[in-house]
């Protein structure tokens, strides 16, 4: 039997076995209503009242901290001798390498085929919401972390949900906290395994395999794709074994390669068409309002703005104070205010910049897309870049290459974490977990499994009830941490404490 047909015959009996369940769950987690002509998912107003609710509790922090936020990732706050692993720049790399991925190349082009361009709008404001959610969940993450004896550390919805709710709650707390917490780790390590590793290295070898050679070329064949998993698994397994100060060395060089390469091209494509930019804006300021011919009218575009943004920002998913607790501070609430540039880089900028390079180059295959023909996501961006841009398909497969490794090292981080809670933090059970997590790299080359990708994105979407319900009840925390780094900054900008200086500052709030 060759090797094409046994993996056709494994990726079609896993299939079989996983699709029932994947839409049940897919079914219960994104629950639509009917609103205005249009399907509103419940899960994805959840995520938007939350940004709603912690943007007015906070006094618009994402705004008015904004510059606050930009100091403290150039090191301007930095204290010697704090806990952690990693500094501020770096956490943040590391985090927005798991969220800047395909769905800012793909995810966006289908939002803007299915809602038109109006959606554009609704996904900027989405994610201006969205910095609020995550600096809050990032707060909790660096405040409730374990650092470990080796100086290594531990953070996310897994130890903030339980430490936390029994600080406020006492024993009741506790025990729902546990809970939680499991749960928790236990859809982390789901998506990490399916979503954030086996999805992205058979997207990543699909975009390979046809630019380099197409159907007929070696890379198609199973053997080819063996070699692709094999040498994305060995990359991949060098740094994982490197722990998070090795995956933030790679990402703090990654991302802004994969997105300064990525916005370079789109600024290409904008200013081959600099005199259509006004009439770009025009038509997605008018389609946020109008949206003529969309499903829904306005409320239709809105809700496929606000659905692909917090898809793509993860804000309130409780993923990214993972890597962001390992940040070295005195001050939780220090990487909060970092961790609200994520959506902004993830959404604002380069999701952004996805839409307008695409009404700008306005391809035919995206009028095809809206006139309700089936086409990838990836096809519209690819055209859209090729009018200007011919060779612009090599471009793409770097991009989507960096993306998805990128994605791959943190989501190996992140599972690496909840493996650890799930099953204790010994030598052995990590080497397991990373052994186990690049076979996974090599078997996202050979299979697709769609129906387990859409089982991992319940999972995933699932831990924003259960994150977002501690991130209320913990707020009153995250205020005190915000007051408590604000006397500091203001305690260092007059001179009363030095670099060196260790000393809590009396908290105001």
């Amino acid at each position: 039997m060759s090797l094409d047909s046994v993996t056709q015959n494994v990726d079609e009996a896993v299939s079989d076995f996983f699709e029932p369940i994947a839409k049940w769950l897919g079914d219960i987690v994104f629950y639509a209503v009917p609103v205005g002509g249009t399907d509103l998912p419940l899960i994805v107003a959840w995520l938007v009242v939350a940004g709603l609710v912690f943007t007015g509790w906070f006094g618009f922090v994402q705004v008015r901290k904004f510059r606050l936020a930009l100091d403290v990732v150039r090191g301007k706050y930095d204290e010697k001798g704090s806990a952690g692993e990693v500094n501020h720049f770096q956490a943040l790399t590391a985090a927005v390498s798991g969220t800047v991925g395909l769905g800012n190349i793909a995810g966006v082009a289908v939002a803007v085929s299915i809602g038109g361009p109006g959606a554009t709008f609704w996904m900027i404001l989405c994610g201006l919401l969205g910095m609020a959610t995550k600096f809050v969940e990032v707060t909790l993450g660096v405040k409730y972390r374990e650092v470990h004896a080796d100086g290594t550390v531990s953070g996310g919805p897994m130890h903030y949900l339980p430490k936390g709710l029994a600080e406020r709650f006492g024993s009741g707390g506790a025990k729902l906290g546990k809970v939680l917490a499991v749960l928790a780790s236990i859809m982390v390590l789901f998506f990490g395994l399916f979503g954030g590793n086996l999805f992205q290295t058979n997207q990543s070898y699909a975009q390979v395999a046809s630019t380099f050679g197409g159907e007929d070329g070696f890379l198609a064949s199973s053997a080819g794709a063996v070699l692709f998993g094999l040498v994305v698994s060995a990359l991949v397994g060098l740094v994982l074994l490197g722990g998070i100060r090795s995956i933030a060395s790679v990402t703090s060089r990654l991302v802004p390669a994969m997105a300064g390469i990525y916005i370079v091209a789109c600024l290409v494509v904008i200013l081959s068409n600099v005199t259509h930019v006004p009439d770009a804006f025009q038509t997605i300021l008018q389609g946020a309002f109008e949206a003529d011919g969309v499903a829904g009218g306005v409320l239709g575009a809105l809700i496929i703005g606000f659905q692909r943004a917090a898809f793509s920002n993860e804000a309130g998913l409780g993923s990214a104070p993972i890597a962001h607790s390992a940040v070295k501070t005195n001050h939780p609430a220090s990487e909060g205010l970092v961790a609200l540039l994520e959506p902004f880089i993830d959404t604002v900028v380069i999701c952004t910049m996805t839409a307008l390079t695409i009404v700008i180059a306005n391809p035919a295959s995206w009028g095809e897309a809206r006139a309700g023909e089936s086409i990838g996501g990836v096809t519209i961006t690819s055209d859209a870049f090729e009018t200007v841009l011919p060779w612009f398909p090599m471009v793409l497969t770097v991009a989507v290459l960096l993306f998805a490794f990128s994605t791959i090292l943190t989501w190996g981080y992140y599972g690496l974490k909840a493996w650890s809670y799930l099953f204790g933090k010994s030598k052995a059970s990590e080497t397991v977990f990373k052994v186990v997590w690049s076979l996974f790299v090599v078997l996202g080359a050979l299979m697709s499994l769609d129906s387990l990708i859409s089982l991992a994105d319940s999972a995933l979407f699932l831990l924003s009830v259960f994150n977002i319900i501690g991130l209320y009840l913990l707020a009153p925390v995250v205020k005190r941490e915000l007051g408590s780094f604000l006397e500091f900054v203001r305690a260092r900008k007059a001179g009363e404490i030095g670099d060196d200086d260790q000393e809590s500052v009396k908290t105001t709030v």
